[in-house]
């Protein structure tokens, strides 16, 4: 990834991409293109070579509130807004439900590189799979919801607040072995290649390749949370892995997308990517395809 430009607190209109089209919102030079605005308001932002941009000012109100949940969400500061729209009311739809009972935290830290993480609902225990910013207001959105017991870390690079959240809920901190530089005081470590159950229903599948200890989180044969692993490639509407972002190795990043092939799934929920629903067969189906795909990908292990 390229390294993430110098960010004002808030996006300076003075410093605005020339992409954007006329209107209040605007996009700024200091945007790292991490995709999370064009995932929130689809309609509102594009992407240029090296930026998100506003593509078409909002004119419903639902495509308003959506680019203000990217204006909130967005990692760095770099969207703003020279309109009269109070962001408040927004930023308390966070966290963002997308099935039961699984929710998007939205404001993505820039400690993780705009990364997205997600809330998890459980009669056992409530799980917050990665970190997103530690913001009072989402605590108390999350406390409503019945708190938080377990914080699944996929790997070093999307921990972002982790520690903070597991402070103030009591939470415990599930992260390998070969992560846990990025947080050393983790109250779980875990060891090994083999699938660990951490709850009823709830399973760790280690996925070495994007770092050495990545891992991914399997939840009722239906939600895989896949942090760097795995995530849809939408221009070519098939899932997809990043050979340009393995940082360990990229053969057994291929081993481990193999291993997944006999778990049934039927969402993948990313940190980077977009995330989609797809019946499981398809995703089987995509997965197969992928992992035949991934040793002809150039790469130099």
């Amino acid at each position: 990834m390229r390294p993430a430009r110098v960010a004002s607190p808030v996006a300076d209109p003075s410093q605005a991409v020339p992409e954007n089209v006329p209107g209040d919102f605007f996009v700024d030079a200091s945007c790292i293109d991490c995709d999370t605005c064009r995932q929130l308001a689809p309609r509102v932002f594009g992407q240029a070579p090296d930026t998100a941009f506003v593509e078409r000012q909002p004119a419903a109100e639902f495509d308003r509130r959506a680019a203000l949940h990217a204006l909130l969400s967005c990692p760095t500061g770099s969207i703003g807004n020279r309109g009269h729209d109070d962001p408040a009311p927004a930023s308390e739809d966070f966290p963002l439900l997308i099935e039961e009972p699984v929710y998007y935290c939205g404001f993505n830290s820039r400690k993780s590189y705009g990364g997205a993480s997600y809330f998890l609902r459980r009669p056992d225990g409530n799980w917050l799979i990665d970190s997103p910013r530690y913001l009072p207001r989402l605590v108390r959105k999350l406390e409503a919801l019945g708190g938080v017991a377990h914080v699944f870390l996929t790997h070093r690079d999307d921990v972002a607040d982790a520690r903070k959240y597991a402070e103030h809920f009591k939470a415990r901190r599930v992260i390998h072995r070969a992560e846990l530089a990025a947080q050393p005081d983790a109250e779980t470590v875990l060891d090994g290649d083999e699938p660990q159950v951490l709850a009823p229903g709830v399973t760790a599948v280690p996925t070495p390749g994007h770092t050495a200890g990545h891992m991914v989180l399997a939840v009722d044969d239906r939600f895989l949370f896949t942090g760097d692993h795995l995530d849809f490639d939408s221009d070519r509407r098939r899932l997809a892995a990043s050979r340009d972002y393995c940082w360990y190795s990229w053969s057994k990043q291929t081993d481990s997308m193999r291993r997944l092939v006999d778990i049934r799934f039927e969402w993948v929920l990313p940190g980077h990517g977009r995330r989609v629903w797809l019946p499981a067969d398809e995703m089987r189906r995509q997965l197969e395809a992928l992992v035949a795909e991934m040793p002809l990908t150039a790469g130099r292990r």
